[in-house]
């Protein structure tokens, strides 16, 4: 597989993802708490996707990079919210635990793809 296959991969991925945090968060109550983590995780659950979208034209490997941790900040948000809807219940009848190890994997792909890119900025400084 290409460089370039997998990052369309992982880009279908955060859209999968993405559209699971929108669904989700449709089904939040109108209560101030439902509203309140219905924004947030719209907000953070959503920016993945978008930052990768913008990483994938970046500019520079700086940008690049910029953009993932961006995104990185983002899914680390996202799990701490998810974690608290879930210990909650503020969502009835639905399980969060297969949503909140997918942001645990999204997040180890991009914490993984920062290191690598620090790794080489090493090197070429060296």
């Amino acid at each position: 597989m290409t460089s370039n296959e997998r990052a369309a991969e992982l880009e279908e991925r955060l859209i999968a993802y993405s559209v699971r945090i929108v669904k989700l968060a449709e089904k939040f109550p109108r209560s101030y708490a439902g509203k309140h983590f219905g924004h947030q995780l719209l907000r953070s659950g959503t920016a993945p996707a978008l930052l990768y979208g913008e990483a994938r034209g970046a500019e520079s490997n700086k940008d690049f990079r910029h953009k993932i941790s961006i995104g990185l900040k983002e899914l680390r948000e996202s799990h701490i919210s998810l974690r608290i809807v879930d210990r909650s219940d503020l969502v009835s009848k639905i399980r969060l635990n297969e949503l909140i190890e997918e942001t645990n994997e999204l997040i180890s792909i991009f914490v993984a793809t920062v290191r690598t890119l620090d790794q080489r900025q090493k090197k070429t400084n060296h």
